[in-house]
């Protein structure tokens, strides 16, 4: 059963990577950079501080540092863990697909830690914003995911690496909402 899921995995990551089109390339080379969010990420400090104020932002800031900390680590254990190749260390599959960086990232990639940290920060800011934008949430988790394709698309990670990712990163984004509103009540900000 694991080995047909695993196949299937395969097919489908081959089907997606294959859709992919010079044209789209720098579009998703740009999406899956860790900086281009800088100012998604300005903006929602911005929105964050209106809301809250200085002090509230303070242990918000802190949340999310701790936040992207345990699923960026978690994604690192996992990887090392489970030692699942990414798609392009894996013989089976390398010669059929589209590479689109320079660089494949490092031999494993089980979990996806882009798709875990794009997905708990969209659910951590989407939840504690969702007053002062009403389509926050959504814009971000279609944001999210979009980062997470993009994994896909430049060649670097299976579907399941990134659906796992995707959840991890839903999960803890809504533990560390609720943490975050226990320590503002806990220490009366």
């Amino acid at each position: 059963m694991l080995q047909e899921l695993l196949q299937l995995d395969k097919d489908v990551f081959l089907y997606l990577n294959g859709l992919g089109t010079p044209q789209w390339d720098n579009f998703f080379l740009f999406l899956s950079h860790k900086l281009s969010a800088i100012p998604l990420y300005i903006f929602l400090l911005v929105l964050s501080f209106q809301k809250y104020g200085g002090k509230k932002t303070l242990v918000l800031l802190v949340s999310v540092a701790l936040l992207i900390t345990v699923t960026d680590q978690l994604g690192n254990f996992f990887k090392y863990g489970v030692a699942r190749l990414r798609p392009c260390h894996d013989p089976e599959i390398e010669p059929y697909m589209r590479l689109v960086k320079s660089y494949c990232g490092g031999k494993f990639g089980y979990f996806s830690a882009h798709a875990s940290n794009s997905f708990a920060l969209a659910i951590f800011f989407g939840s504690i914003l969702k007053s002062r934008l009403k389509y926050l949430g959504i814009f971000l988790v279609l944001w999210a995911a979009m980062v997470a394709y993009s994994r896909i698309y430049l060649g670097v990670h299976f579907p399941l690496d990134v659906i796992t990712g995707a959840l991890i990163g839903s999960l803890f984004g809504w533990l560390f909402v609720k943490l975050f509103i226990f320590a503002l009540r806990k220490f009366s900000l």
